[in-house]
């Protein structure tokens, strides 16, 4: 009676059993490996919503750029609210191309290279935007099954320990704290793959909005500078 009486404690192996019951050290790594988890997914869901809301602009902004409407009144449209994408690089290189025409600049050189800069630090800004907070997934990613395994094994010692102090290799003197070990292995990979998943889907979307951008910078740069060649001849 008295045996049972011991292992009692360790009978229930429920999800929350296990968390209360484990040593400090595995209860923190627990913690944070599901404070991770949860941040993870709420940038998933972020992203997932920002990269489809760009997406949705983009194309919207394509449509009325090609549809033949001037650049001056496209720009005293998109700049009278804030744009993001290519609207926002519309914006930027507009600015400077005003700003160089109220100023009677010359050159022409010097008012393609300004353009091209504007161009660049513009893309740039939106890349980073697009881009923040990816890096996180894949630190967690990587490091989540090591922290977890971590927590295994300091579990395992203090099974080995429950062990010793019992002098008694019956399992049920170390089913509580192996399994609590175990589940912190399963928390890492719960944080994990979520999170290289993520990042991999989210990093290539990003990619592809980043390779937009380029593409209508490019695309700008190119009617910026006819247009240039076409006041300089007169």
């Amino acid at each position: 009676m008295d045996a049972v009486g011991t292992v009692a404690p360790h009978a229930d192996l429920s999800i929350w059993a296990l968390f209360w019951q484990a040593d400090l050290v595995v209860k923190t790594v627990m913690i944070g490996l599901l404070a991770a988890s949860v941040w993870c997914w709420a940038i998933i869901v972020d992203k997932s919503m920002l990269y489809a809301r760009a997406k949705a602009e983009m194309n919207r902004f394509e449509r009325v750029f090609w549809s033949g409407q001037s650049l001056e009144e496209l720009y005293q449209q998109m700049s009278e609210k804030p744009s993001m994408g290519l609207g926002a690089v519309f914006v930027a290189a507009m600015k400077e191309w005003k700003r160089s025409h109220e100023q009677n600049a010359s050159s022409f050189v010097g008012v393609q290279g300004r353009l091209d800069k504007v161009l660049d630090v513009a893309i740039s800004r939106e890349s980073e935007n697009l881009e923040k907070r990816l890096g996180f997934l894949a630190t967690v990613g990587s490091a989540s099954p090591f922290i977890g395994l971590f927590g295994t094994v300091w579990g395992i010692m203090n099974a080995f320990t429950a062990i010793s102090a019992a002098s008694s290799t019956n399992l049920s003197v170390v089913a509580g704290p192996i399994a609590e070990a175990l589940f912190a292995t399963a928390l890492g990979l719960l944080a994990a793959i979520p999170a290289v998943i993520a990042y991999n889907k989210l990093s290539g979307d990003a990619n592809k909005l980043i390779g937009r951008l380029e593409g209508f910078a490019d695309e700008f740069s190119t009617i910026l500078s006819r247009q240039l060649e076409a006041r300089g001849a007169r």
